[in-house]
């Protein structure tokens, strides 16, 4: 079942389960994959790593939406925000560990030959490919200053 399937049934669910915030969290995805979906004036299927990347996207958006609205005292929007990130992520793969993220990070480290943090670029752009949908971008980077620093 593809992603855009599981949203439309599970859009039907809310629906019918009055769920009205988990339904604006759903149409927010059910858009931003039609969106992608278009892009370039022809209808073309996305393959599951956009379809992860664009989940990724809406999620990080929802987070930093939520940190602005906590910072101008705003808790009622900064929960419905991330409340509609909660409901995005149960759609992205199971997001590694630290530990494991570290593992691999350490595999490519060996890989790559990277001994010093000028060398960061190197493991960076292995690490976006191999980890893409399984890590956050921010928390790879901080582990690998940390392992070249």
């Amino acid at each position: 079942m593809s992603l855009e399937e599981k949203i439309n049934a599970d859009i039907k669910t809310a629906m019918l389960a009055k769920e009205k915030d988990k339904l604006e969290a759903l149409r927010a995805i059910k858009s931003a994959v039609l969106l992608a979906k278009t892009a370039g004036g022809v209808a073309a299927e996305i393959n599951e790593a956009e379809e992860n990347k664009l989940l990724q996207k809406l999620v990080k958006q929802r987070k930093d939406a939520a940190e602005i609205y906590v910072s101008q005292a705003r808790q009622d929007m900064a929960d419905v925000e991330l409340f509609q990130s909660s409901v995005i992520e149960k759609y992205l793969p199971q997001q590694l560990s630290e530990e494991e993220i570290k593992i691999e990070l350490n595999k490519i480290i060996n890989e790559t030959g990277a001994t010093s943090a000028k060398e960061m670029g190197k493991v960076m752009g292995l690490a976006t490919q191999r980890l893409a949908g399984k890590a956050d971008g921010k928390i790879i980077s901080q582990l690998v200053k940390t392992l070249l620093g």
